[in-house]
């Protein structure tokens, strides 16, 4: 079969002839015909499904088409987008190591690392996402890059292809959080980033009704994922979350134009916009390897624009956290990053007051853009 493209790859039923949907396998374990299939089994000479904890055929539908999605060999499922990165970071690091991350990651994340990692001996060096290209610097004796590209919030960007050949030369391990773009957008592992995860939460569901996550990378990263923090840590990917998963992997790629078309609306008219001070969307080509925006943004006001006020004037636009589903959601930066360490990276990391972010769903384009703008309209009266 020649090479197919992305949306045949996600939407198209390959498995052969047979349901058209992964069905399925709710149940917690799974039994053996005989004695020998059992040890079998148990003696790790056979990879038949024997927990759901450990493994599920739902979930491995899931876990193979998202691998598809990201050119990788192997994925892995987990119960959030936090339980991903966790699982990840902790399979590869001990107290000692050093994590070289960017600045403005994803507030979950950084309290992760400052909260669990730096208490248990882990040393963690926040950087400007540019400095990982520019700076050798950066990650000299670290063990793992943690990158973002775009970035939380401010939706800075870096060349991966260049971060990842310097990585190599210096013996580190890098990771990279690439639920802003998706594989539709971005496919880090071709530019030689070594694990991909995202929050499948986001983009990949595409329904705003399951919280997931997921991991892509070469099959012995996966594997050593799979021996230590999956089974141990327990947060497994359950059967129904897997399968509506799969249900939001089918339409992602349509689903992701249908954003951006609507973002790049947003982008051409924000700027005229009185009270815009930036807009922060990076798009096709901004670096190498990003091939499209997402319809995840953020707009800078100054200070003729009341930010209580524009969210309280918003009719169609929601306020809440999260993003990536059919509905459009405003995050106003301040309120959203006031509470505990989140606050003190926001301060460090120079998020501006006036900052609020946009994710765009799938409503009428225009629809969106009349709301949005009588919200700052009243704002600034």
């Amino acid at each position: 079969m020649p090479d197919l493209t992305l949306d045949t790859i996600l939407a198209a039923a390959l498995e052969g002839p047979g349901p058209v949907v992964p069905p399925i396998v709710q149940t917690s374990l799974f039994t053996y015909p005989d004695y020998a299939a059992f040890e079998a089994r148990m003696t790790g000479c056979d990879s038949a499904p024997i927990y759901t904890r450990v493994g599920n055929p739902t979930v491995a539908a899931f876990e193979a088409l998202m691998a598809q999605a990201e050119e990788g060999a192997a994925a892995v499922g987990f119960a959030s987008g936090m339980a991903a990165i966790s699982g990840t970071v902790l399979a590869f690091v001990r107290p000692g190591d050093r994590i070289a991350c960017v600045e403005h990651v994803y507030p979950d994340a950084y309290r992760f690392f400052e909260q669990m990692l730096r208490p248990w001996g882990v040393e963690i060096t926040y950087h400007p996402v540019a400095a990982f290209a520019e700076d050798p610097e950066v990650l000299r004796g670290a063990r793992l890059a943690y990158l973002e590209s775009p970035t939380s919030v401010m939706f800075q960007t870096v060349d991966l292809a260049r971060v990842a050949e310097r990585a190599r030369a210096q013996g580190v391990l890098t990771v990279i959080d690439n639920s802003w773009a998706t594989p539709v957008v971005q496919q880090p592992l071709g530019l030689g980033i070594d694990v991909v995860l995202h929050s499948a939460s986001k983009y990949i569901s595409g329904h705003s009704d399951t919280v997931a996550g997921v991991v892509v990378a070469r099959a012995e990263l996966i594997a050593q994922i799979r021996a230590l923090t999956l089974p141990l840590l327990g947060a497994k990917l359950a059967p129904f979350e897997a399968f509506l998963l799969t249900r939001g992997l089918r339409t992602l790629a349509v689903r992701m134009r249908a954003h951006e078309a609507t973002a790049g609306l947003f982008v051409d008219r924000l700027a005229g916009v009185k009270g815009v001070r930036a807009v922060h969307a990076p798009g096709a080509n901004t670096v190498p390897g990003l091939t499209g925006r997402s319809g995840l943004l953020s707009v800078e006001f100054d200070g003729s624009v009341d930010i209580p006020r524009l969210c309280d004037g918003l009719r169609i636009f929601r306020l809440g956290v999260s993003w990536g589903g059919f509905e459009s959601l405003c995050y106003p930066a301040r309120a959203g990053l006031a509470a505990g360490p989140t606050a003190n990276a926001a301060h460090r990391f120079g998020v501006p007051s006036g900052l609020v972010r946009l994710s765009l769903g799938l409503e009428g384009a225009e629809d969106l853009w009349a709301d949005f703008t009588q919200a700052v309209s009243a704002a600034r009266g």
